[in-house]
């Protein structure tokens, strides 16, 4: 039985529309407040402010990118770790790539919203390692923890590099630059 969806769900959701419409420089939060159906102090109850707000909105983004990465490397179940990098970076790319949050992220003139990917971007980056790490210290036990936490490290680094600066190469290419790179630290035959 599906749970209805929570204030803090609703507060989400009404910050998130108002960010996907470009509007997120200009919306105040009594906007958003009265888009989700509640008061404006309640809002500040939940939050704090319209950056603890922004942050949030942010994490519940990054949060489902984790879920469909770690779904996808499951469904692929790939033999090896840099098939695994592969597979990861690819669904994360193509998924970016139609992401309305992302996009307005990087459109909006103010960079209020990229900076939950950059300049105040740890909670992002601390939860991208934590699940590359978790994936890579289970499927791949006979890996050093030294050579998952740097190839974590770097490939989460990497990956967000390309999804804050787009490139004209295709999904599938850096998705193959990607795992070349994990190669250097992941090759099992090496450890």
């Amino acid at each position: 039985m599906t749970q209805p969806p929570t204030t803090r769900d609703a507060l989400l959701a009404a910050a998130y529309d108002a960010a996907v419409s470009g509007d997120w420089a200009r919306t105040r939060m009594v906007d958003v407040a009265a888009a989700a159906g509640v008061s404006r102090q309640t809002l500040y109850n939940e939050f704090g402010s319209k950056d603890a707000l922004a942050q949030a909105m942010a994490m519940r983004e990054v949060e489902q990118f984790i879920a469909g990465t770690e779904a996808a490397l499951e469904a692929a179940d790939p033999d090896d770790p840099i098939d695994a990098v592969a597979a990861a970076a690819l669904y994360t790319l193509q998924q970016a790539a139609d992401n309305p949050l992302l996009k307005a992220a990087l459109t909006d003139a103010t960079g209020d919203l990229l900076s939950f990917l950059t300049t105040r971007g740890e909670p992002t980056h601390a939860a991208a390692v934590a699940s590359f790490t978790r994936y890579y210290s289970t499927h791949f036990p006979e890996l050093s923890a030294d050579d998952i936490a740097l190839a974590a490290e770097t490939i989460t680094r990497l990956t967000i590099s390309y999804l804050v600066v787009p490139s004209d190469v295709p999904a599938e290419t850096l998705a193959v630059r990607l795992a070349d790179v994990a190669r250097r630290f992941l090759r099992k035959d090496t450890q």
